[in-house]
């Protein structure tokens, strides 16, 4: 963790589990109707009354998901939050709550812990959440948090993975491999760094592909985007461990083959750029890079007119019968086989 060595450390133990769960809380703010009760007593009280509640969690560890020597504790509370979120929209349903819960080793002074802490709230205003709980406790091997999001949707308007049909066309939000650029840059000048501590690395040119990285978006505007185009979804998964591998994942529960066409997939004009200068190919970076957080889903061809001239929609391929298997259509008009080699979370 980069520190600065002449700012106040306040211990955590000054304060106590139930001193820091206080101090660290006291500025979040109940901004939900669905919010009964929040942080305060042995577990919150939420009501959706007539609504479907979706949940989902995630875990992230430092050594693993982080590395602090380059990521601020500011953005990473941010990106924890927004991590989960972007599932809840994978549901088409609205996010609502998140709980958090972190592990930290004595290393950590307060004023770290409020920086964490000051991301985890500027995503709860900006996505408009409630955060309503969580746990505290130590570690011997570094930070882990857990968040937990929850949400709410009509059930008609919930949308999962195995609704694919033949003949679907698959869509994809926003442009890919960005976030995995970012992450590439971040370490080659972690490395100059190390090899010397007095060099000012120049990122200027990156920075719509670190922020990718460093601060992602969930997509919370699509599911309103889609109700006004009149679009429901028949299939829908966020892309965080890679295009291919989210492909991959709709096929399989909806038991349908894909046709994904090289030439179709959104990449930004910097990832071009850099994946020259990294002699890097483009399209493996957009399949199995990661961390982008857009939201991969499939609509009837009846539903094409209504989304072709949308800038923030690609359509990228279209769903064929199992039978005919999973695929890339290359620039050359070959078709090979879909591989998963995105994130793994389980390594030997």
């Amino acid at each position: 963790m980069i520190e600065d060595k002449n700012t106040t450390r306040t211990s955590l133990s000054e304060l106590g589990e139930f001193g820091l769960i206080d101090h660290l809380t006291k500025k979040f703010n109940i901004v939900q109707e669905s919010t009964v009760f929040g942080i305060g007593d042995d577990a919150a009280v939420l009501d959706f009354k007539d609504k479907k509640c979706v949940l989902t969690t995630d875990l992230l560890i430092e050594g693993v998901h982080f590395d602090l020597s380059y990521v601020p504790l500011k953005h990473l509370g941010y990106k924890a939050v927004v991590v989960n979120l972007s599932d809840v929209y994978a549901m088409n349903a609205t996010a609502t709550q998140v709980t958090v819960s972190i592990a930290i080793s004595n290393r950590f002074p307060l004023e770290a812990l409020e920086e964490l802490y000051a991301g985890i709230q500027a995503a709860a205003k900006v996505y408009n959440i409630d955060v309503v709980g969580g746990d505290t406790t130590s570690s011997t091997t570094g930070l882990m948090i857990s968040i937990t999001a929850l949400g709410y949707a009509d059930e008609e308007n919930l949308v999962y993975r195995n609704g694919a049909g033949e003949s679907d066309l698959l869509v994809v939000t926003g442009d890919l491999g960005a976030a995995y650029l970012g992450l590439q840059i971040l370490e080659r000048e972690k490395q100059v760094f190390l090899a010397n501590p007095n060099s000012q690395p120049d990122l200027d040119m990156y920075s719509y592909l670190i922020e990718r990285q460093l601060k992602p978006e969930a997509r919370k505007d699509i599911q309103g985007l889609l109700k006004a185009l009149e679009v429901t979804p028949t299939s829908m998964i966020d892309i965080s461990d890679g295009l291919s591998s989210e492909v991959i994942h709709l096929c399989k529960k909806s038991n349908v083959g894909v046709n994904l066409y090289e030439d179709k997939i959104p990449l930004d004009p910097s990832v071009i750029a850099v994946c020259e200068e990294f002699k890097l190919n483009s399209t493996t970076v957009a399949l199995n890079g990661g961390e982008d957080y857009e939201l991969l889903f499939t609509i009837k061809q009846d539903d094409f007119p209504k989304i072709k001239a949308n800038p923030n929609l690609s359509i990228v391929g279209h769903m064929t019968n199992e039978s005919s298997g999973m695929g890339l259509v290359t620039r050359a008009n070959e078709k090979i086989e879909l591989q998963a080699q995105g994130w793994n979370p389980i390594q030997e």
